[in-house]
């Protein structure tokens, strides 16, 4: 009887590759929501996970979801939400040299000071100041935290929306998305952990990379919905094409690409192929009653402004939003102005005035929607950009960008709404009290998620590697008032 052939490895490190099997196989987690369904009964993993499930909160969460509602190009502070009447007063002179030296990204920081045209008001019973290119989102200040004090690393767009995806100016870690699907996977295992959006075609500065699970698992990167028309390409099969028909195509297709999963562990890409294939196959029952908007009623739409042409296109995006963290997606986030187009160098009036106007309305919507089906409480609303915009003016009516203050706002998910924490100086050129960088900003996410951001940790090369860095505080104001 002729003996079978058996391969010996050549090396431990080629034993340890073929035993692990892929350990890629950890791309499931996120997608799967920690069970291991497949689509055909010869599907079957690749090899058993040492984290075959998400790690799950590290303490009681306070928020279940986040909506990240993201301006990209860098709002101005010093027009929306935090007035500056000093800046008023010293228009067109000079920064005083009390303020020292100033770094812009387009070295104009001896311009002129540009006052700023904007009305403001007191809203709310908190008495929130916000000015009147944001009318709707001021009805919703008692809901809302208005963090002044904010401040980044990155001068220019590239840093900037990189660190405030993944909390470095460098590329190649995993955002803020993917770290949040890693740790908790989904609620609803037929629909993605991690979705992102934005409102027109664009490319985001940096690309995919935004949502790039970077080190880790392919499978924990976002997933891309269409900004017009059907938010899932090719969601359904083609007429003719039957279920079984179907079941037996991904069936045979992850036959093959766990084969040649097995010979190469360490792309953990196609594990998220393999993971992406049950997935989409899943979200043809669940996914068209989430993305379709039809049942809605007609003050629903005309809540988010999808009544009117110009709030019509963000205001879809803000209510996908509601229905996609209704039905159990862990992280949506959505793009406005994709392209930079909040980058106002110049004709700030006209560029802010335009964007303000797309977005308010609908995003004012989200709260109040989210508030009256009860799901604001757990539910994580941020706003803001990768900085904000210099005192200082730039080709005579424009504004450079400004890292080292500005403002954003949560609301929901945990957070005392109806306050103003920290402040940025006389003239919004500097946080100078209850600083928030973005690893705190991070952390603190993280923190009403119920994750702890130093013990979130990733392998990676031998050593451990975490959401912020290292680096990071909760920022207590958000809850306690």
């Amino acid at each position: 009887m002729r003996r079978p052939h058996i391969e010996i490895p050549n090396s431990r490190r080629e034993f340890l590759t073929r035993s692990g099997a892929g350990f890629g196989a950890v791309a499931l987690a996120g997608m799967l929501a920690g069970q291991r369904r497949v689509v055909a009964a010869d599907a079957k993993p690749a090899t058993d996970s040492i984290h075959a499930s998400p790690i799950g909160p590290h303490f009681t969460p306070k928020a279940k979801r986040v909506i990240f509602l993201f301006m990209e190009g860098g709002p101005s502070h010093i027009d929306t939400f935090d007035p500056k009447p000093l800046l008023n007063d010293l228009a067109g002179q000079t920064l005083p040299e009390s303020f020292g030296n100033v770094l812009t990204a387009m070295g104009e920081s001896r311009s002129p000071l540009l006052a700023s045209k904007r009305q403001w008001k007191q809203y709310g019973q908190s008495g929130t100041w916000v000015s009147d290119w944001l009318p709707h989102t001021a009805e919703c200040v008692d809901d809302i935290a208005v963090i002044r004090s904010c401040w980044a690393d990155g001068v220019n767009h590239s840093a900037g929306v990189c660190q405030m995806n993944t909390c470095s100016i460098l590329g190649g870690r995993p955002s803020l998305g993917s770290w949040v699907s890693y740790g908790l996977g989904t609620e609803n295992e037929d629909l993605p952990a991690y979705v992102v959006m934005q409102d027109n075609r664009s490319s985001v500065v940096n690309g995919p990379r935004n949502w790039s699970a970077g080190f880790m698992p392919a499978a924990y990167q976002g997933i891309r919905f269409n900004e017009s028309g059907d938010p899932i390409p090719n969601l359904f099969p083609p007429e003719g094409v039957s279920q079984s028909r179907q079941v037996s195509k991904v069936g045979f297709l992850n036959q093959l690409n766990r084969s040649f999963a097995a010979l190469h562990p360490d792309q953990s890409e196609l594990e998220a192929r393999i993971a992406s294939y049950e997935l989409g196959f899943r979200m043809q029952a669940e996914a068209p009653q989430t993305i379709d908007l039809s049942n809605e009623s007609e003050s629903t739409l005309a809540l988010y402004g999808m009544d009117q042409k110009e709030t019509a296109n963000m205001g879809r995006l803000c209510l996908l939003a509601r229905r996609m963290s209704e039905s159990g997606v862990r992280f949506v986030q959505i793009y406005h102005g994709a392209g930079s187009k909040w980058d106002a160098h110049s004709g700030i009036e006209k560029n802010h005035t335009e964007l303000c106007r797309q977005m308010d309305k609908p995003v004012a919507g989200l709260l109040k929607d989210l508030k009256q089906r009860g799901l604001l409480d757990e539910t994580l609303v941020v706003w803001g950009g990768e900085f904000g915009r210099t005192p200082m003016s730039e080709q005579g009516n424009g504004r450079d960008h400004n890292p080292t203050g500005f403002t954003m706002w949560m609301a929901g998910g945990g957070v005392h709404g109806g306050q103003t924490i920290g402040s940025t100086d006389e003239l919004g050129l500097r946080a100078v009290e209850n600083r928030l960088h973005v690893h705190d900003l991070h952390t603190s996410i993280l923190h009403l998620m119920g994750l702890d951001n130093m013990e979130l940790t990733y392998m990676h090369k031998g050593r451990p590697e975490r959401p912020t860095i290292n680096e990071g505080k909760f920022f207590e104001p958000l809850v306690t008032g």
